[in-house]
């Protein structure tokens, strides 16, 4: 006899056992769905923001491309005139005029 209720005993905690958990897991999912599940949720808001912010700046990228050849040039240029001004202090220093 005691066998059958210790059988009994273990059926009902298993069964109690199941039950938490599938409370526990409609909970988790509830929480879920408030963060990404729905389209008003959070992570699509932060996905919309993020596609909005991707589309902005996606005309960067060939204006930067422009703008980092033109420093280039500036670069050559003033690098050139550093020579020229150096050359011409050390003109100047030589020949006494400094």
């Amino acid at each position: 006899m005691s066998i059958v209720l210790l059988a009994l005993a273990s059926c009902l905690a298993v069964l109690l056992l199941l039950a938490v958990v599938a409370i526990d897991l409609r909970r988790i999912i509830s929480e879920l769905d408030d963060i990404g599940g729905a389209s008003r949720s959070y992570l699509a808001k932060i996905r919309y923001g993020l596609r909005a912010i991707d589309t902005e700046t996606a005309q960067l990228a060939p204006q930067v491309t422009a703008l980092n050849s033109g420093l280039r040039a500036l670069d050559g240029g003033l690098r050139a005139v550093a020579g020229d001004l150096t050359a011409t202090l050390a003109a100047l220093t030589k020949g006494g005029g400094v």
